[in-house]
């Protein structure tokens, strides 16, 4: 089998890119990849790729994958590629889960299946399938804020005991704790510094897509770490004041980013969102940043 390094080496700043569309609504790949070098440029250890910033739930397969694949072979070879293949259907995830593989995607991303709310015994049999599907990391992905299922601590050291189920992006600030065979990851910007606080490995962001340097100091500098992050807590609310990803697709436009709107059922920004997010901008001197 082919060596995989652990989740250990693939950074700290990860940053749920979003997916740039054009004025028609149809994927911008040329957008895509100046967006996935400039993140690169300014903080982020790796890409997650089709997540639900990359509004990977309204992408269909061959979207989804051919952005996978686009990663891949454009910034694969020099940053951590991660791919979004979680589901709610188990047979959904697993064939992404393949074909990710397949196309060279360094770790998968695997939200706990949705809607249909497995119990216990359903989520574990869930996550043995997805895992036997690659031999990559798998990261478990808890954000029970949007699928109405909250993956507990001991439920989580049980998964961790399956090869290949190596991390977790957690987004429950609640009972936030390392959990032994897991490399921690935040799964909220607010959270990244409790993160590394306890000991996790860092954060797959939002934020990271204008604050991704400063982000990237409270890894480097743990002696600055807590003010660093009271001086983000604007921008991380600001990415917050509607759905995500409206609000960052809203703050890269203003900063000259062409990645165009929402795909419904999201909508773009209204103008009061729009006007609480240029204030931030312009509070941080972002407006000004070049997009080069």
């Amino acid at each position: 089998m082919e060596y995989w390094p652990s989740m250990q080496d693939f950074g700290a700043i990860l940053t749920a890119m979003v997916t740039p569309f054009d004025a028609q609504g149809r994927v911008d790949e040329a957008q895509a990849v100046a967006l996935m070098h400039h993140l690169i440029a300014h903080g982020s250890d790796g890409l997650v790729i089709a997540g639900t910033t990359g509004e990977g739930a309204t992408l269909d397969d061959d979207e989804h994958l051919d952005l996978v694949d686009l990663a891949v072979r454009e910034v694969g070879a020099k940053t951590t590629v991660i791919a979004s293949t979680g589901s709610n259907d188990t047979r959904h995830a697993v064939h992404l889960t393949e074909r990710a593989t397949e196309l060279g995607a360094h770790a998968m991303l695997s939200v706990t299946p949705y809607y249909v709310r497995p119990n216990r015994r359903g989520i574990v049999r869930h996550y043995e399938e997805v895992a036997r599907a690659t031999d990559r990391p798998v990261i478990l992905y808890n954000i029970p804020s949007r699928t109405a299922t909250d993956m507990p601590n001991d439920l989580c050291a049980e998964l961790a005991q399956i090869e290949h189920i190596d991390a977790i992006k957690q987004a429950r600030a609640t009972d936030l704790a390392m959990i032994d065979g897991l490399t921690l990851y935040a799964g909220n910007d607010d959270m990244v510094c409790d993160v590394l606080e306890l000991g996790g490995a860092g954060g797959i962001c939002v934020a990271s897509h204008l604050v991704g340097g400063e982000m990237r100091r409270m890894v480097d500098e743990p002696e600055n770490r807590r003010e660093i992050d009271a001086g983000l807590q604007d921008v991380y609310a600001a990415m917050a004041v509607t759905t995500n990803p409206i609000p960052v697709k809203t703050a890269l436009e203003l900063c000259g980013h062409r990645v165009g709107g929402v795909r419904l059922p999201l909508v773009d920004a209204d103008p009061q969102e729009t006007a609480a997010i240029r204030a931030v901008l312009e509070r941080h001197g972002l407006l000004q940043a070049s997009v080069a």
